[in-house]
C-alpha cells in the first residue's frame, strides 16, 4: 500500500502509536481504547497511513490481498458518525469463507454480520475515466455475499478515523455460490433479507448501497487509484450492506437471500480462532 504519511495533520510518532495499538488488539484478541486520541476523528490521510502501514505488516507476514471492502455505505450509518462519503479496507485470504462454512467465533472480535453483494473483477481499474461504464464493464460477476465485520476497538466506539484506520472494521466475508453477470442481475434492484437462527434481523434493497452497489465501486475505484493502489483484475469487491448489521453469537447461523443471487449462510462455531 502507498505510504500517506506525508499528506497527514498527525505526526509520524502518532500514526506509529496508532498502528502498535492495533496490531497488540488484534494479536492479543483483547479490544483496544480507540485511536482518535491519537489521530483525530476525520483525517483520513492519517487513518489510511495507519491501514497502510497495517496491511504492509500482514503482507511482510505472508498475508495475500484478495480485495478490498467498501464501508459506511448506508446514509443512516454516515449521519451517526458525521461523514459525508464511504471508506474501505483490504481483504485478505485468510478472511474468505465459502457458502455453508463454520466461522470460529473467537476469530473475529466483536463480530458484526452485513448482507452484501460482492463483485468479481475481471479487468483492472487503474486507467481511463473509471466511471460507471468503465466499472461494469470490469465486472465479471456479482454473487451474495456476507460480511463479518469485527472491530478492534471496544465496545465499538469509533468514529470515521477509528474505523478506517482499523481496516474499515474488516474482519471475514462468505461468498455465495450463484454467479450471475449484470446482464442477468441488476445490483439496484436486489432485495435482501437476512435471518439469525431463522429469526428475521435485517433487510434492504441494492438502492440503500450508496444508491446502486455499483456506484459504491466507481467511488472504490478512484479513490484506490488516488491513493496509489488501485483495483486489479481478480480481486473481490464487497460493495456495502444493503441492510444493517447485526452482532451475532458463537453457535448461531447467519443467513442472507438475495433476489436473482441466492442464498449464502455461514455459521460460527463454539470454538477459539484457529
Amino acid at each position: 500500500m502507498t505510504d500517506n504519511n506525508r499528506l497527514a495533520t498527525a505526526s509520524n510518532d502518532d500514526i506509529a502509536a496508532a498502528v502498535a495499538r492495533l496490531a497488540e488488539a488484534s494479536a492479543s484478541g483483547v479490544p483496544c481504547a480507540p485511536v482518535r486520541d491519537l489521530i483525530g476523528r476525520n483525517d483520513l490521510a492519517a487513518a489510511y497511513a495507519v491501514q497502510a502501514a497495517l496491511t504492509q505488516r500482514r503482507l511482510a507476514a505472508g498475508a495475500r490481498i484478495t480485495g478490498r471492502k467498501i464501508g459506511l455505505t448506508s446514509p443512516a450509518v454516515q449521519r451517526q458518525l458525521g461523514v459525508d462519503q464511504p471508506d474501505f479496507g483490504v481483504l485478505f485470504d485468510d478472511m474468505a469463507y465459502t457458502d455453508g462454512d463454520a466461522l470460529p467465533a473467537g476469530r473475529i472480535l466483536q463480530p458484526r454480520v452485513e448482507a452484501e453483494i460482492a463483485f468479481l473483477l475481471r479487468t483492472d481499474l487503474a486507467d481511463g475515466p473509471l466511471d460507471t461504464a468503465q466499472v461494469r464493464d470490469a465486472i465479471e460477476y456479482g454473487v451474495a455475499a456476507l460480511e463479518i465485520c469485527g472491530s478492534r476497538i471496544a465496545w465499538w466506539d469509533i468514529s470515521l478515523g477509528d474505523t478506517v484506520a482499523d481496516n474499515a472494521s474488516a474482519g471475514a466475508y462468505v461468498l455465495g455460490t450463484q454467479a450471475h453477470t449484470l446482464g442477468q442481475v441488476e445490483p439496484v434492484d436486489v432485495t435482501m433479507t437476512m435471518s439469525i437462527d431463522g429469526e428475521e434481523v435485517s433487510t434492504g434493497t441494492g438502492a440503500d448501497c450508496l444508491g446502486d452497489p455499483v456506484e459504491a465501486v466507481v467511488w472504490l475505484a478512484r479513490t484506490a487509484r488516488d491513493l496509489g493502489e488501485p483495483l486489479r483484475a481478480g480481486q473481490v469487491v464487497l460493495s456495502g450492506a444493503l441492510g444493517p448489521m447485526r452482532p451475532v453469537s458463537p453457535g448461531s447461523t447467519v443467513t442472507a437471500t438475495l433476489s436473482g443471487l441466492g442464498a449464502v449462510t455461514v455459521g460460527f462455531s463454539e470454538g477459539a480462532a484457529a
